[in-house]
């Protein structure tokens, strides 16, 4: 009934688009994204006969982002067996391929594993939803498909650290050997890599008069967010291929599931890491088919994400000592960085109503603009149903006295009440903006020593003076750019926050800012890496957690800190980084 209603609200947008999975034009376009036959067989047999007592050299917890790169690298070797288990399902869905799917997505129980903050004083006690992909390529199958580093200045402070091979010079090779970039090759660009990256497939004219705006108001126009310094204004560029998704399974997975040495379990929850006499020896887990267990010759590598790995640690016995002793939980290891060190970006979403320049809030309320975009896509793989949640970036400084970008904006054609509404009837457009380096800490904690329960999560928005400030500057420069000669033709009229709220009443703003934040799905830090001097610090330079010989984390809750940018092509390079040194430390 679930994936019925979904696809209603798709027919809604674009009536005429054949209805998924298995009918019309759509078909043929979705064998490059469905795992081959014989992968389909090879899974099933995975699933259903591993052993308790199979033993394998390597075995990744989490086929996200990292965990599909894990996978792919680990296995090259075929004398090296592999085993990568995924809690979610596969990715044989149309609505993880057809990049509006996450509309879908996103809160469906199929797609997401649905989880939530606990209220939170700093948006006025609101509770957020907080997404996780639930399928092979994790979060990378229903994220916003943004092709983002960050800036040089973010991996040259992790260096400074102390944290050796974590600077620019050290991952842009890294980031360039597994990229296929419509750029490249070039000095800040690879081609012919796994990682898939293209210009947007749409662009709309109003958001070319917002970037004309945002030049008349000092932000200039560039081409490129990922040469190290993303100051400025551009087009993002996607995560797509062909107007299709291209998630880290179908990267970085699905193109070696062939190998005999690599076995990817699916609907597998990890209950637990085996620990003896100090050593990470295997995991137990769940299926459909009963308990398990898989030991590791070599090394257990948690890629199960900034809520998932420090989860999993702590269910471990590794954590704060305390706080597992209160949940019932032996203590392996007291290890108080566990799931602390959360950061996310807060984005703020501000809301502009105009005249005389179309949007997609009018072709989504038309008969014939959703037909038409419904025949575009089928027909030339363009168009609204191609479109990433946001199209245009804007990356500033929240103040003079900020030394880098400290601010970015996803601009958006479009507008309405909240996520998973149906878009306003109104022309508008939205300009959300988050704040780059928030110093703001949360914390994940178990609610339950029951794997399957979920954490309980507390980002601890807008809880220093300095978020505050930067929040309230950021409404402040939005509507500067807005009210740039460029847009003045269009009357652009503030629906959010409003114009009640007054520039000059910094606690009006910072109420506000409150009201309309929400998460931008870019959690991180909860495992940090750091020196053995840290008492906060999980895991060294190497991602080896400090005290557990075999045991290493690499994904998103490694950063110590956050990137400036969107988060998930970061993760794919710390799988990258993780493999190598993996596999260098076994020579």
């Amino acid at each position: 009934m679930r994936d019925f209603a979904m696809t209603q609200r798709l027919q809604q947008l674009a009536p005429g688009l054949p209805e998924p999975p298995s009918k019309g034009s759509l078909k043929s376009a979705m064998r490059a994204a469905t795992v081959r036959p014989e992968n389909k067989m090879r899974e099933g047999r995975m699933a259903h006969d591993v052993s308790p007592a199979d033993v394998y050299d390597y075995v990744v917890v989490g086929a996200g982002s990292a965990g599909c790169v894990l996978a792919n690298r680990l296995s090259a070797n075929p004398d090296v067996r592999v085993a990568v288990i995924e809690a979610g399902g596969r990715d044989n869905w149309i609505w993880f391929h057809i990049p509006v799917g996450y509309l879908f997505a996103i809160g469906n129980p199929r797609a997401d594993w649905c989880f939530k903050t606990e209220p939170e004083p700093g948006l006025n006690g609101r509770s957020l939803s907080y997404p996780r992909g639930k399928t092979i390529g994790g979060s990378s199958a229903i994220n916003a498909m943004i092709y983002m580093r960050g800036q040089a200045a973010d991996y040259d402070h992790w260096r400074q650290l102390g944290l050796e091979g974590w600077g620019w010079d050290d991952v842009l090779p890294l980031f360039k050997g597994h990229e296929d970039h419509f750029l490249g090759p070039n000095a800040h660009h690879g081609k012919g890599g796994e990682w898939h990256v293209e210009f947007p497939r749409i662009t709309w004219p109003l958001l070319d008069k917002v970037r004309e705006a945002a030049a008349q108001d000092g932000i200039s126009a560039i081409d490129d967010f990922n040469t190290g310094d993303n100051e400025g204004s551009c087009y993002f560029h996607v995560n797509q291929k062909t107007g299709l998704r291209w998630s880290a399974a179908r990267g970085f997975l699905k193109p070696v599931l062939h190998r005999r040495n690599l076995d990817l379990i699916t609907a597998g929850h990890v209950e637990r890491v085996v620990v003896e006499n100090g050593r990470a020896v295997g995991v137990s887990l769940r299926t459909p088919q009963g308990a398990r267990m898989l030991r590791a010759r070599r090394e257990v590598v948690l890629a199960a994400g900034a809520l998932g790995s420090p989860q999993l640690l702590m269910l471990s016995g590794i954590g704060p000592a305390e706080h597992l002793k209160s949940q019932g939980i032996a203590v392996e290891r007291d290890m108080p960085g566990v799931g602390s060190n959360l950061q996310d970006h807060l984005q703020l979403r501000t809301v502009y109503k105009v005249r005389g320049i179309g949007t997609l809030n009018e072709r989504y309320h038309s008969l014939f603009g959703r037909l038409g975009m419904g025949l575009e896509y089928v027909f030339k793989r363009r168009g609204p149903l191609t479109m990433a949640p946001s199209q245009l970036g804007i990356f500033t400084r929240s103040s003079p006295a900020q030394e880098r970008a400290d601010l970015e904006f996803h601009v958006q054609p479009l507008s309405l009440d909240k996520f998973g509404d149906p878009l306003h009837r109104y022309p508008a457009f939205t300009m959300s903006v988050c704040n780059l380096r928030p110093s703001s800490r949360g914390t994940i904690r178990l609610n339950s020593p029951d794997a399957g329960a979920a954490p309980e999560i507390r980002p601890n928005y807008l809880s220093t003076e300095d978020d505050r400030e930067v929040a309230s500057n950021s409404i402040r420069i939005a509507r500067r750019i807005v009210r740039q000669p460029a847009l003045a033709p269009f009357a652009p009229e503030e629906m959010l926050p409003g114009p009640n709220v007054r520039d000059d009443d910094d606690a009006a703003l910072a109420v506000a800012a409150g009201q309309i934040g929400t998460t931008i799905f870019h959690p991180v830090g909860t495992a940090k890496m750091g020196l053995a001097s840290d008492p906060m610090a999980v895991v060294d330079s190497r991602l080896r957690v400090f005290g557990i010989t075999g045991l290493r984390v690499a994904d998103a809750s490694i950063m110590p800190t956050i990137t400036s940018g969107n988060t998930n092509s970061p993760t794919i390079m710390i799988g990258e980084k993780a493999a190598g040194m993996i596999l260098a430390d076994a020579r």
